[in-house]
């Protein structure tokens, strides 16, 4: 017998069909599951790969009438999901496909060095012993994929298509691929790019200076709340924690009300004593410079308790020795605390730089994105890109504005964590404290 027979025929018989290695090599179970697997994957591509692969091309061709109203008619954002679910199975059958050729010739090649292939009970066996992370996780897997993965694609398609009111919204008008037509109206048409460059200057600003007006703010009171003569250290904590701990739903709305130009106490108060109120909400600066200084409130706890647990971790010695080189207390902050502090809390802060540009409850909760500018496309002065994208979606029906705005999103994040993340202390020398 040739010494190769054993692996080259199991090889073969597995790729023209599913299951039918395994069942030369008296694997019976496991083959007869991929067979029924293939009978049902052929069944179904039968019925749906021809119409998905037309669909994602043409997004459909009869619009819904008077004249059709009871009978067929296309809707395209359906035929586009059903589309990407029909892919994304093809997807998972070439994987599976891959995977049972490989079987095969492995236990093929077991085979020709004289091992006995294991039974169903003993691969299942070897599955819970050796394989138990990858056989978990390939169930959350793939709900990631329908899940997760899939809503993205369909978001990044939508971009490069006409989905948008009053022309183009199913069934009574079909959607058309358009390329990058959405993006070109978006940074090149004057109506859109004026808004765009405005809100994307305005995100960049405010992510700027909400993240180091928190995180600078949390350091202070860490340090002050961790000076040795601060008595009632516990007390002090519960009470500065108090404001990320009710619901920012709440709290925001509170501060709304508070700071409301006409009946907001804040400008009663500032009225008996014989000051003029301020436009916090209405006049643009001014309602730029609430919304920073309430997430200041909201934010400054959550930096606070970082640091106070990264301060713990300082080792005293470092202290003691910066004492016998008779270093200062400000010389002590900026060569020993501030370094370390730095160097556990880089990714965090980045994250909350990432955080802030998609902060929607900050922006929508306190101002809803107002006040109204004149010149802009359904987006007031203190919008986000993130809180732009919602009314254009949720108000406006620009689904496909939208989608090209999040891509944007996206790109810019992912962009700016990837680079500053690879270039922090904490990731290239990650080994340092251990």
């Amino acid at each position: 017998m040739d010494r190769h027979q054993h692996r080259d025929r199991a090889t073969i018989l597995s790729i023209l069909c599913m299951g039918l290695g395994q069942l030369y090599n008296r694997q019976y179970i496991k083959g007869l599951l991929l067979v029924l697997f293939e009978a049902f994957s052929v069944i179904y591509f039968i019925g749906n790969l021809g119409y998905a692969v037309w669909g994602i091309v043409t997004l459909g061709e009869t619009p819904r009438t008077g004249a059709n109203m009871n009978g067929d008619w296309d809707h395209s954002i359906f035929i586009m999901i059903q589309s990407l679910i029909t892919l994304l199975f093809v997807a998972i059958f070439i994987l599976v496909y891959v995977m049972n050729v490989r079987d095969a010739r492995k236990i093929g090649l077991e085979r020709e060095n004289g091992k006995k292939p294991n039974n169903f009970k003993q691969s299942v066996r070897y599955v819970l012993d050796y394989k138990f992370a990858v056989a978990f996780l390939s169930i959350p897997a793939v709900g990631i994929l329908f899940f997760t993965v899939m809503p993205i694609i369909f978001m990044i398609l939508l971009a490069f298509t006409n989905y948008s009111a009053p022309k183009h919204i199913p069934p009574a008008m079909l959607v058309d691929w358009v390329g990058f037509g959405t993006f070109k109206n978006l940074v090149a048409l004057k109506t859109w790019s004026h808004t765009f460059y405005g809100v994307l200057t305005w995100t960049i600003i405010w992510a700027i200076l909400s993240t180091v007006t928190t995180y600078f703010g949390g350091l202070l009171v860490a340090l002050l709340i961790n000076q040795r003569g601060i008595r009632f250290k516990g007390l002090w904590r519960t009470i500065l924690i108090l404001p990320y701990a009710i619901p920012q739903l709440i709290s925001l709305l509170v501060m709304r009300n508070m700071f409301n130009g006409q009946f907001g106490p804040i400008n009663q108060y500032l009225g008996y004593f014989g000051l003029g109120g301020l436009p916090w909400l209405t006049d643009p600066f001014w309602a730029k410079v609430t919304v920073i200084v309430v997430n200041m409130w909201v934010g400054i706890p959550v930096s606070m308790l970082l640091i106070l647990g990264v301060l713990t971790t300082i080792p005293k010695d470092l202290y003691e020795a910066a004492e016998v080189d008779g270093a200062t207390g400000y010389q002590k902050f900026r060569i020993v605390t501030l370094p370390m502090i730095l160097f556990t809390t880089a990714p965090t802060l980045i994250t909350q730089f990432a955080g802030n540009i998609n902060n929607f409850n900050a922006i929508f909760l306190l101002t809803g994105g107002d006040p109204v500018k004149g010149d802009y496309q359904y987006a007031g002065a203190t919008d986000l890109l993130v809180t732009w994208l919602y009314k254009l979606t949720l108000n406006q029906n620009k689904y496909n504005m939208a989608s090209a705005i999040g891509i944007i999103i996206f790109i810019i994040i992912a962009s700016f964590s990837i680079y500053n993340y690879r270039r922090t202390k904490s990731f290239k020398e990650e080994d340092m404290i251990q």
